[in-house]
């Protein structure tokens, strides 16, 4: 008497390839597809690599200010005497300040720095910046060619009054802390556009981590509508 066969079907030799091979087409090619799929993941990579970072590096000239500031110290009343203000943003006012048809002066002209660096003979600390300073600026009476991070471009036009002294905006809101910095950081220019990295951003995808991380229109857009000032979005409010 024959055995009755069993039901299930028998699994061929050297596993279950094959079972699954009998629902494949023939025309599909896995491996052409997984040395594609490869191709593009190394090719993906590598374009990362090249746009966001040998990119940035081959665009931006990383340059040195003329000598190094320490803004900390000179906000510091404990050690330095002569700056008025009672808040940190009245004593960044003190040295950049307003003039008097209410133009901001931006970054201090010699002039401004001795009125109390006014000896070159005699420093009023023992840093050699300030050394440096007095002999090779205030002696020759010669202005510090400084590197501006915030220059913007000819085309547009910012009013640090209409921000500062009417929209009562503080510093830091577009500044971040670089007024309680200890050291000056690098510039870094567009080799193409001679701007700051800072106007453009320090990031090539765009991502800002705070609000000061860039300058650029959408930001003052931005801001303009989170503050309920949406007419200053028009283009030749910015753009005379």
């Amino acid at each position: 008497m024959e055995k009755p066969s069993s039901s299930s079907p028998k699994t061929p030799k050297g596993g279950g390839s094959s079972f699954l091979a009998d629902f494949i087409p023939p025309w599909l090619d896995l491996k052409g597809l997984s040395k594609d799929g490869a191709c593009f993941v190394l090719g993906f990579i590598g374009s990362l690599i090249l746009g966001w970072v040998i990119f940035p590096m081959a665009l931006y000239s990383s340059q040195s200010q003329p000598m190094d500031f320490n803004h900390a110290l000179h906000l510091n009343p404990e050690i330095v005497d002569g700056i008025e203000g009672d808040t940190e943003a009245e004593k960044c006012l003190y040295c950049h300040e307003f003039r008097d048809d209410g133009t901001f002066a931006g970054i201090p002209k010699l002039e401004k720095c001795t009125e109390c660096h006014d000896d070159p003979e005699s420093p009023l600390g023992e840093t050699p910046e300030e050394k440096e300073f007095l002999e090779k600026y205030v002696a020759e009476e010669i202005e510090i060619p400084w590197l501006s991070y915030y220059r913007q471009p000819d085309c547009v036009f910012f009013s640090h009054v209409a921000h500062v002294q009417m929209g009562e905006v503080e510093c830091g809101s577009c500044h971040g802390d670089h007024g309680t910095s200890e050291i000056l950081p690098v510039y870094k220019k567009n080799r193409l556009t001679g701007y700051s990295i800072d106007i453009w951003g320090r990031r090539i995808s765009g991502w800002k981590s705070n609000p000061w991380d860039r300058m650029k229109m959408d930001d003052c857009a931005e801001c303009h509508t989170e503050k309920g000032h949406e007419e200053n979005n028009a283009c030749f409010v910015c753009h005379k």
